[in-house]
């Protein structure tokens, strides 16, 4: 199988989504449940059209090194500085093909086996964080459970799954606060103050990551609570209409925090040149969610090593073709915003 026969796969079984050749979120807009975005969908579209402002400087006058993709992370090396971004409800906004436990259980896999880690999404469904943590373990802890801002007496059950998995990081995905059953869950749920994730964080007693940091002020908060990483981002659109771009506010923060904690971003890239123009503005390293999805759709575990495959050796072509041999090479002079 090739990345072309599982897109065509993908195209058969998807169901709301449409399997567009890019994902840019034209298609699917305001489409929810489905893969779209919150309102006018204006966010999710904005993500992937600000990358493509964003162009790379070619530069071939260099001494020709071996391309070097690497990137180390918590005391675990990978092969790219991709991640599959956590995902949940794949049955309500995709098709009933998968539900969240068995889409966990090619997704993880399938990324191990490309040398990467997925991170894996959380649900009101007991049987999700359990599935994806048996994934993870199953991986040997190559994988970051993404635990919802829930009450504390949730967070503490979930965490407790994640201590089993012996995954070598969690995240938090705190813009989830603005998912409507998680407005209306009883006991309150939702955002946190920061006094609220350092005791999350420390009871975690992993690299914690938050992901949802859309400012610097936010950055600064999360690096406060004792956080390890952010993600840079605005939850693909789907939390809240008219937010900036992730590639508009990436830049700000890593000069603010870049050096003192991982920053990693998500939104609308596409390609393995979206993740050099990413690296160049300050990320660390990328995760990416909705691709993810069609390629394991489309090809199970086998599609999602197709994929990162693909997208880790655009990116190795991207660096080679601008002199960048490893990841430490690539800076902002590399690209024109």
């Amino acid at each position: 199988m090739d990345f072309k026969e599982v897109m065509e796969n993908a195209r058969k079984c998807l169901g709301k989504c449409k399997g567009c050749p890019v994902c840019n979120g034209i298609a699917c807009r305001n489409t929810i449940p489905g893969p779209g975005a919150k309102g006018v969908g204006d966010t999710a579209i904005r993500n992937y059209a600000k990358w493509q402002d964003i162009r790379v400087v070619m530069d071939t006058l260099c001494e020709k090194r071996p391309v070097d993709t690497s990137i180390e992370l918590f005391g675990r090396t990978f092969k790219y500085p991709i991640f599959a971004g956590p995902v949940g409800a794949v049955a309500m906004h995709y098709s009933d093909k998968y539900n969240d436990v068995t889409y966990n259980a090619e997704l993880v896999p399938g990324c191990a086996d490309a040398g990467i880690a997925a991170f894996t999404g959380d649900g009101m469904d007991p049987q999700v964080m359990q599935g994806a943590t048996d994934a993870i373990k199953a991986c040997g802890g190559v994988g970051v459970p993404t635990v919802k801002p829930w009450n504390a007496q949730m967070i503490a059950e979930k965490m407790e799954l994640v201590k089993q998995s012996g995954a070598f990081a969690v995240a938090m995905d705190v813009d989830a606060a603005g998912l409507p059953f998680l407005k209306n869950f009883v006991p309150p749920a939702g955002s946190k103050s920061v006094d609220e994730m350092k005791a999350i964080i420390k009871e975690a007693g992993l690299p914690f990551i938050i992901k949802g940091i859309m400012s610097v002020k936010g950055a600064l908060k999360a690096r406060e609570a004792g956080a390890s990483a952010i993600v840079v981002s605005n939850h693909g659109g789907r939390v809240l209409d008219q937010s900036p771009a992730t590639a508009e506010v990436l830049e700000e923060i890593a000069v603010a925090v870049g050096g003192t904690m991982k920053i990693l971003v998500d939104g609308g890239i596409r390609s393995g040149v979206d993740v050099f123009k990413a690296l160049a503005l300050g990320a660390d390293a990328v995760l990416i969610a909705r691709p993810f999805v069609n390629a394991v759709y489309g090809g199970g575990r086998e599609g999602a090593r197709l994929l990162a495959d693909k997208l880790g050796a655009e990116l190795a072509d991207t660096m080679e073709m601008c002199g960048a041999a490893s990841l430490k090479d690539i800076n902002a002079e590399m690209i024109r915003k």
